[in-house]
């Protein structure tokens, strides 16, 4: 990703295929891979203008914990990139452990949303009380249209009626 005044901007690429001037969906990290997370905060903007569907395939990977420690993980959306408004547009549910958790986020019907960020906030319990340590990071990945010559099960359905 590259940045521009604190903010990142997701890349675009173009395809290498048979196909001239197909656009490739957007990837891009909102905790980047390995982030060292041991206080609440929250991630950089990123700039999802250029997306098609304006839908994402989420997933947030957990790569080192410690006992005892929770990690609570939101996306949030801005029309301008500075306000980021007082509800998450998805909550993933609360974590304790190491793994993946994968989840869809749809802003389609959201079109005043031009960027996208993480806040995670993390919880530590327990007798011992070192600081709460998570290594993780959240991936997006737009989900691609629908090529117009798939057909839906409608289609299909009628088709043989």
């Amino acid at each position: 990703m590259s940045q521009g005044d604190g903010i990142a901007y997701a890349r675009l690429c173009v395809a290498d295929s048979g196909r001239k001037g197909t656009e490739v969906p957007l990837n891009f990290s909102l905790i980047s891979e390995n982030s060292k997370l041991e206080a609440n905060g929250d991630g950089q903007p990123v700039d999802i203008s250029a997306s098609e569907t304006r839908t994402f395939f989420c997933q947030l990977t957990i790569s080192e914990q410690i006992e005892q420690e929770s990690l609570d993980v939101s996306i949030w959306g801005s029309a301008d990139g500075q306000d980021f408004g007082k509800k998450p547009l998805l909550k993933i549910p609360q974590q304790f452990y190491r793994g993946t958790t994968k989840m869809v986020l749809d802003v389609s019907l959201r079109t005043e949303v031009k960027f996208l960020r993480a806040k995670w906030e993390l919880n530590r319990w327990g007798r011992v009380a070192p600081t709460p340590m998570f290594v993780a990071q959240l991936d997006l990945e737009e989900v691609p249209p629908m090529s117009k010559e798939t057909p839906t099960r409608r289609a299909i359905l009628a088709a043989k009626g």
